[in-house]
């Protein structure tokens, strides 16, 4: 059963919804007006449409609320009350034991078979980010309205000027290079990223000539790779010492013959796998430099259109790695930062860590191809 109230929401209570947190509160305030909201929601169940969807790291006195071993579960949280996150609220774990009659009991309500299915979706994903949150819906048959997947003004802010550089060779191809491509570039970057649509971003559309129906998927996945392409860029430069430092990393406390050799063989498996990941991610990000150089260097706009519609099934993977590796950088320096590791909780760190990158290695490659 899982506990009744969590407390640490007041810091939520004006955030928007991050690669950890799904704020649904926040989105129900900003798009409840809108009738794609309504039309064509998230969950149907009001409460949890209205919900606080996190990516939570199991405590130890938390594990044995599920049947297999896991480091990270997903957490719906439905706030006390909605005005004021301060009261805490009432939880329940994605496929927790008996996991369908206890998300019934803490919402108090009917919860219908698909909203538990679509949860059960959620929960596979390393992460909530919202390209990956929206392409897993898809592939679950799930495509609620486009106000679900914004960015954070946050992220917006923080990729503004990566994004900026990455828009104005397009920008100079399309309107001779000056003083004022770097403006022009800002410009066209804020409508993308925003999601800036009808008369003022035909001029786009017909350089990609992308029919209209195609545009918003076209542009989505393109705001993908952005994205991801900036958040590989962030995490490289942190999991290299994260590497060095796991290959370094000794137990507290005694340990067996066997538990060294086991320790020693899972940690190169681990570092293997780290290096691989980069390895494939910076491979992936070579197909789309290689179709947006065609786009700007040598005006074949047909080649990064064929690029942008294919796109999901390379970003997908793509952000799958990304996610693993912010797993490996963000948990493995909040354990290290909470004291010494004894040998099985750093066996089972790693095995997390291995399982997180290895559960990437799929057909999927080959099918994106």
């Amino acid at each position: 059963m899982s506990q009744p109230h969590v407390r640490n929401l007041a810091r939520l209570q004006a955030s928007a919804s991050t690669s950890r947190v799904l704020n649904l509160m926040m989105v129900w305030r900003n798009f409840r007006e809108l009738p794609g909201w309504s039309e064509r929601p998230l969950f149907a169940n009001p409460h949890l449409n209205r919900s606080l969807i996190i990516k939570h790291r199991l405590r130890r006195d938390e594990l044995d609320l599920f049947r297999r071993r896991r480091q990270v579960a997903t957490k719906v949280v439905i706030p006390i009350d909605p005005s004021d996150l301060k009261l805490g609220g009432r939880y329940v774990f994605v496929d927790q034991s008996d996991f369908s009659r206890v998300i019934r009991d803490v919402f108090g309500t009917s919860m219908p078979e698909s909203d538990l299915e679509t949860l059960r979706l959620i929960d596979q994903l390393p992460s909530l980010d919202p390209f990956l949150l929206r392409e897993q819906l898809a592939r679950g048959g799930r495509t609620p309205d486009p106000a679900y997947f914004d960015l954070t003004e946050a992220d917006r802010r923080r990729m503004f000027a990566f994004a900026q550089a990455e828009i104005a060779p397009l920008v100079a191809a399309s309107m001779g290079r000056d003083e004022q491509t770097a403006q022009r570039a800002a410009v066209l970057v804020g409508k993308i990223l925003s999601n800036a649509d009808g008369d003022e971003m035909e001029p786009l559309r017909l350089t990609l000539r992308l029919a209209p129906e195609d545009y918003a998927e076209g542009v989505f996945c393109w705001k993908g790779f952005l994205y991801y392409k900036w958040s590989l860029a962030s995490v490289m430069a942190e999991i290299g010492p994260v590497a060095a430092e796991i290959a370094r990393a000794r137990p507290f406390g005694p340990t067996t013959l066997e538990e060294r050799a086991e320790l020693t063989q899972i940690r190169e498996n681990l570092v293997g796998w780290i290096k691989l990941t980069l390895g494939d991610a910076a491979e992936t990000l070579k197909v789309y430099d290689t179709a947006y150089g065609h786009l700007t260097g040598n005006g074949r706009p047909t080649a990064f259109r064929e690029f942008l519609l294919d796109a999901p099934l390379l970003f997908v993977r793509l952000g799958e790695q990304v996610a693993a590796l912010r797993h490996i950088v963000s948990f493995w320096r909040y354990r290290v930062s909470g004291g010494p590791i004894t040998v099985d909780e750093m066996l089972d760190i790693f095995s997390d860590f291995e399982v997180s990158l290895a559960r990437n290695d799929g057909p999927a490659r080959e099918e994106a191809a």
